[in-house]
Order: structure tokens, then C-alpha cells, then sequence
């Protein structure tokens, strides 16, 4: 199940193109695990953010993982709308390419390379769970104006559709390059819809967690709110995903 968090910047529409560059570390009970990076270009009300993700540190000795991702679509008031969505990415030699469709938030077709086999206790996506639904990436970024949280967000991913319900748990200064400051502070709440195994350990654990936080800062440049800082607790550790640059 593709969850992540796209973390970039966009802005409301322009005349000229703007740039933005955001990259991460992604670390493991404090250890690196992988490292992403991503290019925003925003020309009038249209985006495109595309990005990438290696493993690094202990991770990448044990098993090689690289990843590519690409979203483009239309500055609304209070969303960014994605017309198309991919993303490609490799652990050790296997390998999964999925590429989403949208109209109007409508998702008009989704493809996998290769196939998912697919289990008996497979929960489908039925044509309802993909009407008004947010990609996984730019789903995640909120024009300056709009409410961060609390919200929910439909978001679908070519596979899974769940909702990540956003809660209101204050402000906190965060500091990174490129930025520094007072961010927004999230509480998430992971609730599966369909797209997935029923009874999978992993799902049903994300599902029971209350303590999972986003921290979205804001852009002054482009004026709009993403992600600079992701922890999710897990079993073996808290999984973080923490801004090394934001903007430049």
C-alpha cells in the first residue's frame, strides 16, 4: 500500500513559472532508511511535482529500493486537483509501475505492471471509492488559504483508497534549510476503505494508531502548506520522515 507522503510546495496560479526544491530523510528509530527529493513547477494554475526515493544507510545494504513519481494537475482554492499520477520503483529486482488517470477528482483509469495477484480476502475497490478522490502526493498540499486541519482526505493511490483524517494538535518551530519557523501541527488517523488484504497485520495496525502526526510549514513564496515533517510509531520504531531542505 503506497502511503507517503508527497511533500513539496505549490502555489496559487502565476503568471511566471515557479520552482520549488524539497528534499528528506527518511530514518528508522532514528537510523537512515532512505532519502527523497522532490521538484515542484507551477506555470499559471497548472503543477507538476515529480520526485524521487533511494534507501540508504543499513537498508540499502539489505535490500536496494528506488523509486520514481510524477503528478501534475490544477491549483483549485482550497486543493491541488491531479489529472495524472504515477509511480514507478524497485526492490532488488522486483518491480511495480501503477499510472492513475483523473477528471474533475474522477478517476477515469488505473493500471499496474504487473498485476496484483489478487487473495480471497481481497477487499475491491468498487467505482464509488474512486469519485472524489485526492492522488497521494499533491492530496497532501494545501493552498494558503485553505484548512489544513482538521480535514479529511480521500485519497487513492492506483491500488488502495483510504481516508487519512487530519486533526487540529496546535502549532511547533521547526528548522531546516530554507525554512524556519512555526509549523501546523496534524494528528492522523489511517482508515482503510478498500484496496487492500483483510486482516493484513500492517493495515490493521495503522488502522488502530492514534499517535501519528504530519507537520505541514508554510511556503511564503509560492503561499501554500506541505509537509516538512512525518512520524509514524511502529513495532520495530518510529518511522520518520524529516525536511533536510525546503525551498531553494
Amino acid at each position: 500500500m503506497l502511503l507517503a507522503a508527497g511533500f513539496f510546495s505549490t502555489g496559487t496560479a502565476q503568471a511566471a513559472d515557479v520552482e520549488h526544491e524539497t528534499d528528506y530523510s527518511i530514518s528508522l528509530s532514528g537510523f537512515p532508511i532512505a532519502r527523497a527529493s522532490f521538484h515542484t513547477q507551477l506555470t499559471d494554475d497548472r503543477y507538476t511535482i515529480s520526485g524521487t526515493l533511494s534507501s540508504a544507510g543499513l537498508a540499502d545494504v539489505i535490500s536496494s529500493t528506488s523509486g520514481r513519481t510524477r503528478v501534475s494537475g490544477v491549483v483549485q482554492r482550497d486543493k491541488l486537483r491531479a489529472s495524472e499520477y504515477s509511480v514507478s520503483y524497485k526492490t532488488g529486482k522486483k518491480g511495480r509501475a501503477i499510472d492513475v488517470q483523473f477528471r474533475n477528482g474522477n478517476v477515469t483509469s488505473a493500471t499496474m505492471t504487473p498485476k496484483r495477484l489478487i487473495p480471497k480476502n481481497w477487499v475491491p475497490v468498487k467505482p464509488g471509492d474512486m469519485r472524489n478522490v485526492l492522488d497521494p502526493l499533491s492530496g497532501l498540499i494545501f493552498p494558503a488559504d485553505a484548512k489544513v486541519c482538521p480535514k479529511t482526505l480521500p485519497i487513492f493511490d492506483g491500488e488502495s483508497r483510504v481516508d487519512l483524517k487530519l486533526s487540529a494538535e496546535g502549532t511547533r518551530s521547526f528548522k531546516t534549510q530554507g525554512f524556519d519557523g512555526d509549523v501546523i501541527v496534524c494528528g492522523v488517523r489511517f482508515q482503510p476503505k478498500s484496496g487492500f488484504r483483510k486482516g493484513r497485520d500492517d493495515v490493521e495496525y495503522l488502522r488502530r494508531l492514534e499517535s501519528m502526526e504530519i507537520w505541514f510549514a508554510k511556503a511564503e513564496a509560492v503561499n501554500v502548506y506541505a509537509p516538512v515533517y512525518v512520524r509514524i510509531p511502529t513495532k520495530l520504531g518510529p518511522v520518520t520522515v524529516s525536511a533536510t531542505r525546503f525551498g531553494g
